[in-house]
């Protein structure tokens, strides 16, 4: 009797042919039924839909719909099917191969049988080469022809963890003893060369190597081949490399400045490079002499040639298109390298095997268009059904009212705007507070953390030896670095009787702290900082990176000294090091064996084959089906392989947030409609003179006069805190399967006399401070010095009254578990909401005079210079060279190409450079309503009101013209909170602000104001 799915997803053994599967409804979703009889052959989002949305549109990979869509699983699994039913006389094969098959079906030689997907994907390419030959070769021919020209590429589909590199190692055995023992036979080769995508795959990839020790052919429990055909197979020549080896290397070094000589002239300084010949010796010199090689792709959908003539850039925003770019590169090193070694020597077939073997982002195909040679698919679906594959879980509803996706799967898509570091800012990472981790984010991160910690004592109570690994992919170096600072623990730089020492904080997440609870570093990390893909190439780690990691790079390094000795220790680099531990995850007494929590930039890598990840956390953008996919694969290998007395697996999960799924996302070919025209606004290097640089401005504090505090609350002071916010209990579900809640229950335990403790000591360090009446600065004044702030301590006692009085008449929570709510005011974001609210009703009636802005911790500056955007407007007005350092303005409304007008018609002579925000990332903080709100103001003009050039005021300028009550607080904001309190701070220039609402007096009005302001200097 068949299980419900929500106790047990698997319906197969992993060893026969797929006998059943679930029914899936017209939207994707379990029926609750099941059909007796394999899958179609289809695409199938392995997950659970969200249960507010619509689910997914079911199709079928080969449909008439599909177009280009291939075809041929549907026509060739059939026929395979009838073949492998014959009796082995009616095989058509060589004896060679008949003793293969039937070595390989046979269970009794070795303690677990091959996976029926490992023997599907050999049988068919076996069919096609031997059996039938010329059944589908014109199909294939032209789907390489056209992608492809020269090559002759077959490709297996295969979920991940099903098992490609045994299928790799069968797919060599079949090839090499029949080319051993069939030497004239032009279908058999015993060359191989096999590409892998990094150095991860490469070197796991070794055991297919014949000479190697510990080689798959000779490994007792595999029994790969019969004795007798081992001396055949050791005859095999088997190149392992990652396709970074294709690259052309220098020859001879080539300084910078020579390099950049040769470019000025136009020359290109390529007899400093090897030439294709020299490549193909160094990669694959073990296969000199031989007249045919087969080559085989490891995770082959980084290999293809761009499609000419067509593209998808206008529709990629700026992250995107470099993901494109990267992907361009890699896929053109690749595909160069496999050409180069067909103009070689003949390659007489490429091998794909790749659980995603689709077009990627860049290629000039739709994204997720499906290879055409794809001949053989095992899906993750199909993987699940048989057990060999964890079933991944995912968020499928939470308590949160608003939207169809539940908060903690669209993560990084819910996360407010720059609340994060953004990539290439130059401030130093390890700068970063983690305790301004935003609270959804932290929210989502303390959740996962709390079932991962009953998953740890249930591995623990069952002594399984290895503890399970919560891994975090996130979109940038610097943002890895806050997360694992507030995962692992860090080190605090604090300022005591004027000397700077060190203190150790803990980690937030005890089972994940690098810091003994005594505050001192663990000899033997918890956590680690990956940057995979510096990992991968082989290249030196990045600057930026390697000083995140330094720490537990030395720990490493230590151990390695301690194991193996010092000068083991000393010759190996930090990549080494750092890809030692991350290959070694989940393997006791090895470097990375004690690993719990991996921190990885960018993605972790393909391949990465630690069967131990429990947990994983998404904290970046995901613009396909395909790369969620991708993430979710990394931990989807299974613990255990021991089957059930039914001979079933026991189901295994992983557990994933911040992976968005979409149901409404096909890889299906796309419509390719002209696109519109696109100009290049940006900012360009031969105007560098006019860059204007502004502070980026997260909030206001207001220096408090002395004297007791009155808190004088309003309907402005009222905050509701909602499931919206900060998700309380999130329900986690598989396809089919077993689910769970993660919830912040465990909150429930704080008491509440703690968060008022950290709400008023927060609001006392942030917000109320008594230092000396500023200066209130005025255009054209001397700029003041900011006196030095005091923390009134004394003043505790009664801000923690008020914090009190606070919470019981202003703070209202809904949802099923609002005492949850209450206590993540813990939180430093969420402290940060209440503290803004009671500063603002202590603060004196003339705060305008007291007022201090607070720059953005992440981003504290912003510039012209990173302005660089297409767009398809074309209400545009082209710059002048000397006064914008951006090439175009565009006008939303006339006034502003008026004002623009203004300023190079009228205002030359007082303008030395302005910028319209537009992209520029200028916003301005300010209460509207009880809520906060960004402003943008229309431009930004460096002027000279009479102090000189080194000395200019920065005008910030709104065009407007009906004003409403919206604009009103704007302008207030700038005139009371942003313009006097970025003057205070004294170190971002002076500033002003003035609003212009008749276009027929603009550049008068401009004059007024910096007239006016010189004279009340002068008065």
């Amino acid at each position: 009797m068949v299980q419900p799915f929500e106790i047990n997803p698997i319906l197969n053994t992993p060893y026969d042919e797929p006998a059943e599967h679930w029914i899936l409804d017209s939207k994707g979703q379990p029926t609750g039924k099941t059909k007796q009889g394999r899958r179609d052959p289809g695409y199938v989002v392995p997950v659970a839909a969200p249960r507010r949305s619509g689910g997914q549109t079911e199709f079928e990979l080969g449909a008439d719909d599909l177009g280009s869509q291939n075809t041929l699983v549907k026509l060739v699994r059939p026929e395979v099917d009838k073949w492998r039913g014959l009796p082995s006389s009616k095989w058509s094969v060589t004896p060679e191969t008949e003793r293969l098959l039937r070595w390989w079906r046979d269970r009794s030689v070795r303690e677990f049988p091959y996976f029926f997907c490992q023997l599907e994907a050999v049988e068919t390419i076996i069919w096609l080469t031997e059996v039938a030959p010329k059944s589908y070769r014109e199909e294939l021919l032209a789907a390489n022809q056209a992608a492809n020209p020269g090559l002759f590429r077959i490709a297996a589909k295969m979920a991940t963890g099903s098992g490609k590199t045994t299928v790799m190692a069968l797919l060599i055995a079949w090839q090499a003893i029949n080319a051993a023992r069939r030497p004239t036979s032009s279908r058999f080769t015993n060359g191989f060369l096999i590409v892998a995508p990094g150095i991860t795959i490469r070197d796991r990839l070794r055991v297919l190597q014949p000479e190697e020790s510990g080689n798959y052919f000779e490994d007792p429990k595999r029994r790969l081949v019969p004795p007798e055909m081992l001396g055949d197979l050791r005859k095999a020549r088997v190149v392992v490399t990652n396709y970074h080896a294709f690259q052309l290397r220098e020859t001879v070094a080539v300084k910078p400045e020579a390099r950049k000589i040769l470019a000025d002239r136009g020359e290109e300084p390529k007899r400093f490079l090897e030439t294709e010949g020299q490549m193909i010796q160094r990669v694959a010199s073990k296969l000199m002499g031989l007249k045919r090689v087969i080559v085989l792709n490891d995770e082959a959908h980084h290999c293809y040639r761009e499609k000419p003539g067509e593209s998808e850039e206008n529709k990629l925003d700026t992250e995107e298109k470099d993901e494109a770019k990267k992907n361009n590169e890699a896929a053109r090193v690749w595909i160069s390298g496999i050409e180069a070694l067909a103009r070689d020597r003949e390659v007489q077939t490429v091998y794909d095997l790749s659980a995603t073997p689709f077009f990627l982002r860049g290629s000039g195909y739709p994204e997720g268009t499906l290879f055409p040679w794809v001949v053989s698919d095992f899906s993750l679906m199909d993987a699940i059904e048989c057990g060999i594959v964890k079933t991944p879980r995912l968020p499928v509803l939470d308590d949160a009212v608003s939207g169809d996706m539940p908060k903690y799967r669209a993560l990084y898509a819910n996360l407010p705007k720059n609340s994060l570091p953004k990539k290439g800012r130059k401030k130093d990472a390890g700068s970063l507070d983690p305790e301004e981790l935003p609270e959804l984010l932290r929210s989502a991160v303390e959740a996962l953390y709390h079932h991962y910690e009953v998953t740890f004592k249930e591995w623990d109570e069952s002594n399984i030896g290895r503890p399970p690994v919560f891994i975090v992919v996130a979109n940038n170096t610097a943002t890895s670095k806050l997360i694992y600072d507030f995962i692992s623990g860090y080190e605090r730089s604090e300022e005591n009787s004027g000397e700077v020492r060190g203190r150790l904080i803990e980690g937030k997440l005890k089972l994940f702290s690098n810091v003994t609870e005594t505050a001192h570093w663990r000899d033997k990390p918890r956590t680690i900082l990956i940057d995979s893909e510096a990992l991968e190439s082989g290249d030196s780690l990045p600057d930026d990176f390697r000083k995140a990691a330094a720490k537990e790079i030395d720990e490493f390094r230590n151990e390695v000294a301690r194991r193996d000795g010092a000068s083991a220790a000393e010759k190996l680099t930090d990549a080494h090091i750092l890809r030692e531990v991350m290959n070694t995850v989940g393997q006791p007494g090895k470097l990375g064996g004690e690993i719990r929590c991996v921190v990885s930039v960018s993605m972790l890598t393909e391949g990465w084959d630690a069967n131990t990840v429990s947990h994983i956390l998404g904290v970046r953008a995901f613009g396909t089906q395909l790369l969620c996919e991708q993430v979710v694969g990394r931990g989807l290998r299974r613990v255990s392989y021991t089957p059930g007395e039914d001979g079933k697996l026991l189901p295994e999960y992983a557990d994933v947030l911040g992976i968005p799924f979409d149901f409404t996302q096909n890889p299906t070919p796309a419509k390719i409609t002209p696109p519109p025209r696109m100009t290049r606004v940006r900012a360009l290097q031969e105007r560098e003179s006019c860059e204007i640089r502004f502070p980026n401005i997260s909030g206001y504090r207001v220096a408090y006069p002395r004297g007791p505090l009155v808190a004088n609350f309003t309907d402005d002071s009222k905050l509701t805190v909602t499931p919206d916010d900060i998700p309380t209990s999130t329900d986690v579900e598989p396809i089919v399967g077993e689910g769970i809640e993660l919830s912040l229950g465990n909150y429930e335990s704080q008491r509440m006399k703690s968060v008022y403790y950290a709400v008023a000591g927060y609001t006392l360090r942030r917000y109320i401070r008594e230092d000396s009446k500023p200066k209130l600065f005025t255009p054209g004044e001397e700029q003041p010095q900011s006196p030095a702030p005091e923390i009134p301590l004394h003043r505790f006692g009664e801000l923690l009254r008020i914090t009190e009085r606070w919470f019981e008449e202003c703070l209202t929570c809904h949802g099923q578990n609002r005492e949850a709510l209450k206590r993540v005011f813990l939180w430093r974001p969420m402290a940060q909401k209440a503290a803004e609210r009671i500063a603002r009703a202590c603060a004196p009636s003339s705060s305008r005079e007291f007022v201090r802005a607070i720059p953005n911790p992440y981003n504290e500056e912003g510039s012209t210079r990173f302005v660089d955007f297409a767009t398809s407007k074309s209400d545009l007005f082209s710059t002048n060279p000397a006064l914008c350092h951006v090439n175009y303005v565009i006008a939303d409304q006339d006034w502003e190409k008026a004002f623009a007008t203004a300023i190079e018609r009228e205002l030359s002579d007082i303008c030395l450079a302005y910028v319209k925000n537009h992209n520029l990332g200028f916003e301005v903080p300010y209460e509207y309503r009880g809520e906060t709100h960004r402003y943008r103001p229309d431009y930004i003009l460096r002027l000279d009101d009479g102090n000189g050039p080194d000395d200019p005021i920065y005008l910030v300028v709104e065009v407007k013209g009906r004003r409403t009550e919206q604009d009103a607080a704007k302008a207030d904001t700038m005139n009371t909170r942003w313009v006097p309190g970025v003057n205070a701070l004294g170190r971002f220039g002076r500033w002003a602000f003035i609003e212009l609402d008749n276009p027929y007096t603009f550049s008068g009005d401009v004059k007024n104001f910096i007239g006016q302001s010189i004279s009340s200097r002068v008065a």
